[in-house]
């Protein structure tokens, strides 16, 4: 955990920007709650999962923990009940639909769901997220939902060992962030940087890295069957 906090930090001080401006997401998916206890005894406290059930069963595990849940995974329409319900942020809203859904099911006595739109912008069919051209206008829509306060936007590029390609993918996010900000969207969160880009995120304006095995190891995965 050390270890990674002082790559951000060095990533932050080699562009001028202060390392207290980025946070850290540490991304627990398929890693059990004592991997998160652990860290969180470390002093993290922003934890992402991209399973409901295993967040839940987290979440649940760990309420003894002032932990803030990010939910970072593809959403499907039967899960947002349970995602309004017990996570705090929504990093992967790229329909209407589910970001009303969400608003609608986010419990009264609760504030309201933090919330990312997803950007695809390197146009990989296999990735999540609307194109940049589409995302004013649904961006403007998700504001003005009751139970929910966006953001800003998050993105997962195609990946890539050039650090000039990671860059130009992250400034596409940076630049529609800038605009989307000067029509009057209060905005303030770049989510953008895994374990093998970050430093690139954070060159072009990530307020938020998303790292998971540089902290908790490489990954085996299991299918989710709920």
């Amino acid at each position: 955990m050390q270890a990674v906090r002082a790559a951000i930090a060095d990533a932050a001080e080699t562009c001028g920007r202060a390392p207290q401006d980025i946070e850290l997401l540490a991304v627990s998916k398929t890693f059990s709650a004592d991997a998160v206890r652990e860290a969180y005894d470390a002093g993290q406290r922003l934890f992402g999962e991209n399973y409901v059930q295993e967040g839940l069963d987290k979440i649940a595990a760990l309420q003894d923990l002032q932990i803030a849940w990010h939910f970072i995974g593809p959403i499907q329409s039967n899960k947002t009940r349970p995602i309004a319900e017990h996570f705090n942020w929504v990093h992967g809203i790229e329909r209407l639909k589910i970001a009303e859904r969400l608003s609608a099911q986010r419990p009264a006595g609760l504030p309201p769901l933090q919330v990312c739109l997803q950007v695809n912008v390197s146009g990989e069919a296999s990735k999540s997220g609307v194109t940049p051209d589409e995302a004013e206008t649904l961006a403007h829509d998700i504001a003005a939902l009751p139970n929910l306060h966006l953001r800003g936007l998050m993105t997962v590029p195609a990946p890539s060992d050039d650090i000039a390609e990671q860059r130009a993918a992250f400034a596409q996010l940076r630049v529609l962030f800038e605009r989307l900000k000067r029509d009057g969207l209060q905005l303030d969160t770049l989510s953008m940087g895994m374990s093998h880009d970050f430093p690139a995120a954070i060159a072009e304006g990530a307020t938020l890295v998303r790292i998971g095995s540089a902290i908790f190891g490489n990954r085996i995965y299991h299918k989710e069957t709920t």
